[in-house]
């Protein structure tokens, strides 16, 4: 604060004085509008940026979700959020400058406590561990202190695992030399550790990272590593796993119920020099919804085609409810193996008339009716099978009957030829089907659980394009199998294979694979 005693005497000194205290006042006020421009432009980016953010959450969770594909979807939220983050840094970097004091600290969630606590200490300077008070001179004694945490990385750091196995012989006969065997391994005479190759599958798998990418991130640490190297890792660890697989797929077998899909997975074909497209079938059982106790599972199985004898391979002896989209080929299995039960999928009847709904009030009507159904199975998730059913007996029935006694007299109204048309008729040739849970409470509504099993497998299809043999299609189908159930059940992948592989490649027994299974580490 300035002082009377700190003014000067002489007029003049007093006058240019005064011209330099309105310099710095304009000066002052001067950056005062910048900051607050700078503020404002800031926050009107924010503003601007999360009414596109808005915009993308609308297309996703609103009345047009289906128009944009989920990948996509996240893509876009990734570059409007991270322009957010940098226009919400620009804003407290002006809030700072104008409040001379650091931005408020937001609530971004707590730290998992198993994470390692590296502590660093910010202290005043003193000497010989005498703190002086700025005001006085006296000594400083600590009254408290403030704690904060930041998540720190260590990037991917490699080391060397050097195993000594001594040798030892006998002084009083000198015959006998004896040494500890040498532990097994999935590459042996190779250099990767168990837990190294399980980075490379989890990598590969669930992080879509192909292995090239991977070779160029071990490069920029000195580790030279040709594709070619990890691709034989990948191949031994799939031969390890694969009765893993089998032993999933077999216990699926045995179930009363399951959901199952399929999906493109373009395979190099050598000989034509160009792609082929075969198939990864999915079977999925999750009987959570309903209060089941058999943990839930997935098994992947890949085939050079999507004939229905792919299907009725993969499922042997199956009997039951199989939950299916609308694929002709699950009905000539069907027909064939009549001890399995179709129940189909009113997600799929959805989308038919989705497509149409800006065109036809019929579909729109179609729409509100389907959503109608969806609203009672929103208030029976997670409840038992006799009160899913009773409450569907009750509410649901009569939904469902007023809309094909709809649907039917629709049809006869519009042109046999018009997507209206074809959409209806793919509802009431399907309609037992679609109507399988009205009078089975373990029964969903849509197919949507083995939809999301699906899902990974497109992601990886996106980053690595094909696979480059048949047998190729059959490693990913093993791996990702027990990559997903790890994720099903809530288990690390990355802990769960390392010692999976490390027990396999000692010689786990055959038989015993079920006690490998990633949901006997549940609980």
């Amino acid at each position: 604060m300035l002082m009377e005693a700190d003014l000067p005497e002489d007029v003049e000194a007093l006058r240019a004085f005064a011209l330099e205290q309105s310099r710095l006042l304009t000066e002052e006020r001067a950056a005062a509008a910048d900051l607050a421009t700078a503020k404002s432009e800031a926050e009107a980016e924010i503003e601007r940026l999360q009414s596109i953010l808005d915009a993308f959450l609308r297309h996703r969770f609103g009345r047009k979700s289906e128009q944009l594909d989920p990948d996509q979807l996240q893509l876009g939220l990734e570059d409007v959020e991270t322009a957010l983050g940098a226009a919400r840094a620009g804003r407290e970097a002006a809030s700072a400058r104008s409040k001379g004091d650091r931005p408020r600290k937001a609530n971004r969630g707590s730290l998992p406590a198993h994470l390692e606590r590296i502590e660093q200490l910010v202290d005043v300077e003193g000497i010989d561990g005498f703190r002086a008070c700025p005001c006085c001179g006296g000594g400083l004694h600590q009254i408290g202190e403030d704690v904060s945490e930041r998540l720190d990385v260590v990037p991917t750091t490699f080391r060397v695992l050097v195993t000594r196995r001594p040798r030892y012989g006998c002084r009083s006969c000198e015959s006998a030399v004896v040494q500890a065997p040498a532990p097994a391994h999935i590459v042996e005479g190779g250099i990767p550790t168990e837990a190294l190759i399980t980075q490379v599958l989890v990598a590969k798998y669930a992080d879509h990272l192909p292995l090239y990418r991977q070779a160029q991130i071990y490069a920029r640490q000195g580790i030279q590593l040709d594709r070619s190297t990890l691709a034989d890792w990948v191949g031994r660890a799939a031969w390890y796993l694969r009765p893993l697989r089998d032993h999933i797929l077999e216990r699926l077998r045995r179930s009363e119920r399951l959901f199952a899909d399929e999906t493109t997975a373009p395979v190099l074909d050598p000989g034509r020099g160009r792609t082929k497209t075969g198939q990864l079938w999915a079977y999925v059982r999750d009987d959570r919804p309903w209060g089941g106790i058999d943990p839930p599972m997935i098994a992947y199985v890949y085939a050079a085609d999507r004939k229905s004898e792919r299907a009725e391979a993969h499922l042997g002896d199956f009997a039951g409810i199989l939950q299916v989209d609308g694929y002709g080929g699950y009905t000539a299995l069907a027909k064939r193996q009549h001890q399995i039960k179709l129940a189909f999928c009113w997600s799929h009847v959805r989308r038919k008339f989705f497509d149409l709904a800006d065109k036809s009030p019929v579909a729109t009507e179609v729409l509100q009716r389907i959503a109608g159904l969806y609203a009672i199975e929103s208030e029976v998730r997670g409840t038992s099978v006799d009160h899913r059913r009773a409450v569907r007996d009750e509410q649901a029935r009569v939904l469902v009957d007023d809309l094909r006694h709809y649907l039917e007299a629709r049809l006869r109204q519009v042109s046999a030829k018009s997507k209206l048309a074809e959409a209806i008729r793919y509802a009431l040739t399907r309609w037992d089907g679609l109507t399988v849970f009205l009078n089975d409470g373990r029964v969903e509504l849509d197919t949507n659980t083995v939809e999301r099993s699906i899902r990974p497998l497109a992601l990886n299809r996106k980053n690595a394009l094909f696979a480059g043999s048949d047998e190729g299609g059959d490693n990913w189908a093993v791996i990702a199998t027990l990559i997903e159930n790890c994720k099903i059940s809530g288990i690390n992948p990355h802990t769960w294979l390392t010692d999976t592989l490390t027990k396999l490649a000692n010689g786990y027994p055959a038989n015993s694979v079920g006690d490998l299974m990633p949901w006997t580490n549940v609980g």
